[in-house]
């Protein structure tokens, strides 16, 4: 049998993290705390540990802590390695760095009894308290920002819209591999010289899932989305969508990255005289970027 063992996390290991963090298999189905949620807490020095098996990453576990209180955010572990005890060493490991912070409380909020690590949690001493609901509502990124987001027309899009999409799974993983995982994860993008794309272009007919992809993107990333039409940026008003977009950047100038949808129509010979123009053939949607 392959040995493993349980490790403190390493900045290397947040690409590898990243990829078993979004395997469903691999982890809780309802997560309470998104990829982008893992990825800030481990950058800002939060208590986490990994299980490895020679080179291979197959487990992470990652807390929060707020003065003598940790919550455990996520307990992932590969498919193939359960049911070895490497859940419940994880745990463990991760407590030991807990109690040297000075937490006397942790806890760890589940789908429910069955869901992974949950076992894991009760070999470790954690005590189930059922009949909990959890409120949640998703904020825009700062109070600064909640005025002029509605001014846009925007809003925050609920989490898991990107893994509900269905079919173009050869799409899906191009805008994954090309697209989300630099923006998600820019300094090991730039440790490897990818440059994250400023602007990506979905082109097609109508209907053929432009919008929902860049609604799933937003999710995906945890971003605003915001859906402009060219009628509401023509004018130069001070009230108007373009002046906003112009003060937003001055506001926010990181905010450079845009994912735009067009819908590509050809004027009909049939219809040139009466001024009207119809879509052409359906075709699959694509992605430059």
């Amino acid at each position: 049998m392959t040995p493993w063992r349980i490790r403190d996390f390493h900045e290397d290991d947040l690409d590898a993290a990243v990829r078993l963090w979004d395997d469903p298999a691999a982890g809780t189905a309802v997560p309470v705390f998104g990829v982008s949620d893992l990825i800030s807490a481990v950058r800002a020095g939060a208590p986490a540990v990994v299980a490895v098996v020679g080179d291979d990453l197959v487990g992470t576990v990652v807390a929060t802590v707020s003065g003598a209180r940790a919550l455990v955010m996520r307990i992932s572990l590969a498919p193939g390695w359960r049911r070895r005890g490497i859940g419940s060493s994880m745990l463990t490991e991760l407590e030991r760095r807990l109690v040297a912070a000075g937490v006397h409380r942790a806890g760890c909020l589940l789908g429910g009894e069955t869901e992974m690590g949950a076992a894991a949690l009760e070999h470790c001493g954690y005590t189930v308290r059922s009949g909990m609901v959890l409120y949640e509502k998703l904020e825009p990124v700062g109070p600064a920002d909640v005025g002029i987001l509605g001014q846009l027309g925007g809003r925050m899009i609920r989490a898991g819209i990107w893994d509900e999409l269905g079919g173009m799974a050869r799409e899906k993983e191009l805008i994954e591999r090309r697209v989300i995982l630099p923006l998600a994860n820019s300094r090991l993008a730039g440790r490897l010289g990818l440059v994250p794309p400023q602007a990506v272009i979905l082109f097609g007919p109508p209907g053929t899932g432009k919008t929902t992809f860049a609604k799933g993107v937003a999710s995906r990333l945890g971003w605003p989305f915001v859906e402009l039409f060219p009628s509401r940026l023509a004018g130069d008003s001070p009230a108007g969508l373009a002046a906003a977009l112009r003060k937003r950047s001055r506001w926010w100038p990181s905010w450079t990255r845009w994912w735009c949808s067009l819908t590509r129509w050809k004027r009909s010979p049939g219809c040139a005289s009466r001024g009207r123009s119809r879509p052409p053939r359906a075709s699959p949607t694509r992605c430059s970027s």
